[in-house]
């Protein structure tokens, strides 16, 4: 067997430790390595998939954190913005101003808040554009099609709690929702 130096100077033997192009690798590169080999690393790919994200994967990636009090009472993390959710902004110069989402501008990446908006120079006022990430929902807009996304969410969130032990039961969470 032959012996190969590494990126930090150690010496590599096991014949296990071969990477994608059939080098050895180092207990570094090995901690690193990824599970899924089709999914890139690579910041240039990973910029392009964001950035040309369809309209249908926009959603998802324009979610907002619940609230404190929505958190507890739904078990779920984070939701997609929608229109007329209520929500709180925690970030920027709009800092702790609330009101109703009127529009989610995926194109954009930015949601418009009601009465946040600024004039213009010719007198007009427009909407200021807000990134989901920087605000907090307060209130949700519930139809039957986001309880069931609570639902679902709130199961998987259960079934995950349940293998590391934690305080919530399956049951207690379900009560909720209903």
């Amino acid at each position: 067997m032959v012996l190969q130096n590494c990126s930090r100077n150690l010496l590599v033997t096991d014949r296990e430790t071969l990477g994608s192009r059939g080098r050895r690798l180092c207990e570094r590169e090995r901690e690193t390595m990824k599970f899924n080999p089709r999914v890139s690393s690579s910041r240039r790919k990973s910029r392009k998939a964001h950035f040309t994200a369809p309209s249908s994967v926009r959603r998802v990636l324009m979610s907002a954190p619940l609230s404190a009090e929505l958190r507890s009472k739904y078990n779920v993390r984070s939701i997609p913005v929608r229109k007329e959710d209520e929500v709180q902004v925690v970030r920027g110069t709009y800092k702790g101003r609330e009101g109703k989402v009127t529009q989610v501008y995926r194109r954009k990446w930015v949601i418009h808040i009601e009465r946040i908006t600024r004039e213009k120079v010719n007198g007009s006022t427009v909407n200021v554009g807000i990134h989901p990430s920087k605000v907090v929902v307060t209130k949700l807009k519930l139809d039957k099609d986001r309880k069931a996304i609570l639902d679902r969410k709130a199961k998987g969130r259960a079934a995950a709690d349940k293998e590391k032990g934690t305080k919530f039961a399956p049951e207690d969470i379900m009560q909720t929702v209903d």
